[in-house]
C-alpha cells in the first residue's frame, strides 16, 4: 500500500454530502500540524542522544500521524454513526482503530491484495516482508491501545457531560478519562504479556505520563477545531452524543 492512500481516504470522505463545502477543508488544519510534530520528533530524540535507529524512529512518526488520520476520520464520518449512543460508540471506537491500524500499515508499506504464486515462494520477497513485519509489527500493540483509550476517553466524558455540550467540563474530564482507560489498558496488556515472559517490566505502565500527554495532545487540536468551527462543533457533539442544548443555549433559544 501507497503511504499516501490514508491521505487520499480523507480527501474521499470530503467528498461525502454532509462533508461537502469549505468549511469541512478545516480538517487539514490539525492534521497537518500533527504530522509535523510527528515528523519534528525524529530530530529530537537523536539531539537526546536516545540511541534509537533511523527505522525505529520511522516507525514511531508513523504512529504518531496514524492516531490524527483515525480523528480526522472519525469527525468527517460522524452524521454517518446513527443517533443510538451505544451502537454510536462502539461504531466510533471501530471506526478510530480500524482507520489508525490501516494508516499504519500503509506508511508502514504493509501490501495487501493477491500475489502471483512465483512471488509468494521468492525467498527475497519472503525475506523483505519477514523484516518489514518484525519491525513494524510490535507497533501495533500501542497504537491500538491508544485509539481504543481514545475512543473510550470520548465515549466517557460524553457520559459526564449528561447529553450536553459543555467545553469547560470536558477540559477535565477528557485528561481524567485517558488516565483511567490507559492505565487499565496497560495494566492488562502487562498481564497478558507476563504470561509469556514472567518478570517483566510493565513497560506500559510506567510510560503512562508520557502517553497521555501524547494523547492529549493529539486530541487537542481537534477540540480547538471544534471550539472555532460551528460545523466541526456540531459533528464533537454527535461523537459525544451531547445533542441536548446547554443551559446558555437553552436560555437563549
Amino acid at each position: 500500500m501507497s503511504p499516501a492512500l490514508p491521505w487520499l481516504a480523507v480527501l474521499a470522505l470530503l467528498a461525502l454530502k454532509p462533508n461537502r463545502g469549505w468549511s469541512a477543508w478545516w480538517i487539514w488544519l490539525p492534521l497537518a500540524g500533527l504530522a509535523a510534530a510527528a515528523q519534528g520528533v525524529k530530530p529530537v530524540l537523536r539531539g537526546l542522544g536516545a540511541g534509537l535507529d533511523t527505522a525505529f524512529l520511522d516507525l514511531l512518526a508513523d504512529v504518531l500521524t496514524a492516531l490524527p488520520l483515525g480523528l480526522a476520520a472519525l469527525w468527517l464520518l460522524a452524521p454517518y454513526l446513527g443517533r443510538r449512543r451505544i451502537p454510536a460508540l462502539l461504531g466510533s471506537v471501530i471506526l478510530l482503530v480500524g482507520f489508525s491500524v490501516f494508516s499504519f500499515a500503509a506508511s508502514a508499506g504493509w501490501a495487501v491484495g493477491l500475489q502471483s504464486i512465483e512471488a509468494l515462494i521468492d525467498p527475497r520477497h519472503c525475506a523483505d516482508t519477514a523484516l518489514s513485519g518484525e519491525l513494524a509489527l510490535p507497533f501495533l500493540v500501542p497504537l491500538t491501545l491508544m485509539a481504543l483509550v481514545l475512543g473510550a476517553a470520548l465515549a466517557l466524558a460524553g457520559l459526564a457531560c449528561r447529553g450536553r455540550y459543555r467545553p469547560w467540563w470536558l477540559c477535565l474530564w477528557l485528561p481524567l478519562s485517558l488516565i483511567l482507560f490507559w492505565l487499565g489498558g496497560a495494566l492488562l496488556v502487562h498481564q497478558w504479556c507476563s504470561l509469556a515472559s514472567p518478570g517483566g517490566m510493565p513497560i506500559l505502565a510506567w510510560t503512562t505520563p508520557l502517553m497521555v500527554v501524547a494523547l492529549w495532545a493529539t486530541l487537542l487540536p481537534f477540540q480547538i477545531l471544534s471550539a472555532a468551527s460551528p460545523l466541526f462543533r456540531e459533528r464533537f457533539k454527535l461523537l459525544l452524543r451531547a445533542t441536548r442544548p446547554s443551559p446558555n443555549e437553552a436560555k437563549a433559544a
